[in-house]
């Protein structure tokens, strides 16, 4: 038996979410034996909360969890996962919540894991305003001008695992992190796990508020917001102090002591 588990924070996500979690659910209801959903809304100021709710109570498959505080998306991905891993499920998806992706591309993500540790979906074709597009680069840049590692999609928030591999990575990233998905690229990468990567496509987030209110505002600014240009300095001081730097604890990659050898 076969069962799958989909992961995803949420924030202010009331227009996109019901429909994203329905057409994801119809793509792969018939490549496992049981499905279910732990989505972990970060606090929302709209009726996220309730749109969660009813879809619950019409479907037995959801479980949704309300952070006691706005943690940011970094530690609600990371409480995501860790929810969705505690039944020890065959299989762990993440997905944000904005409905960026599309659902029949999950197929392609959980057949690449059949010979894998772990499946990044890597984007193509992104709508995210220049400035994400940019930001996104620079810490692919970073990454491979201080490690070397040829990482195609290094923050995608489209990932499939195995329970092991996912367990090692939690034990090893900081519950707080802000990029806890670059951190597990770098981990895996260096800890030799066996890594696909499928291309899917980029979609733009659902809902008439096109760009989403993660930075502040429902308009597409032409300058990077300023919530956003904070976020971007502390991502990248702490990319370098977590993975990248001589003695950031991350540098050798997960300890196997805290995960099975991948097997080959």
């Amino acid at each position: 038996m076969t069962t799958l588990h989909i992961v995803m924070p949420a924030y202010n996500e009331e227009e996109g979410i019901r429909s994203f979690i329905d057409e994801i659910r119809t793509h792969v209801a018939d490549l496992a034996d049981g499905v279910r959903f732990f989505i972990v809304d970060d606090r929302s100021t709209d009726s996220t909360p309730a749109v969660l709710r009813a879809a619950a109570a019409d479907h037995g498959d959801i479980t949704a969890i309300r952070s006691e505080v706005n943690q940011g998306h970094g530690p609600t991905a990371l409480a995501a996962y860790r929810a969705g891993l505690a039944d020890r499920p065959d299989i762990i998806v993440h997905v944000d919540g904005d409905g960026q992706f599309a659902g029949e591309d999950f197929r392609a993500l959980l057949s690449a894991l059949a010979e894998a540790d772990v499946v990044h979906g890597v984007r193509r074709g992104r709508t995210d305003p220049w400035y994400r597009r940019t930001l996104t680069r620079s810490v692919q840049f970073l990454v491979r001008a201080t490690s070397g590692a040829q990482v195609p999609d290094v923050n995608t928030p489209l990932r499939a695992y195995r329970p092991d591999a996912l367990d090692a990575l939690l034990a090893a990233v900081p519950a707080d992190a802000m990029v806890p998905h670059v951190h597990f690229s770098l981990a895996e990468a260096r800890s030799g796990f066996r890594v696909r990567h499928v291309d899917v496509r980029s979609l733009p987030r659902r809902g008439t508020s096109a760009e989403g209110t993660m930075w502040g505002t429902t308009k597409t600014p032409r300058l990077p917001p300023r919530r956003l240009r904070s976020f971007a300095r502390g991502a990248l001081g702490e990319v370098w102090r977590v993975s990248l730097s001589p003695k950031a604890p991350l540098r050798r990659g997960v300890p196997l002591a805290q995960a099975e050898q991948p097997a080959r």
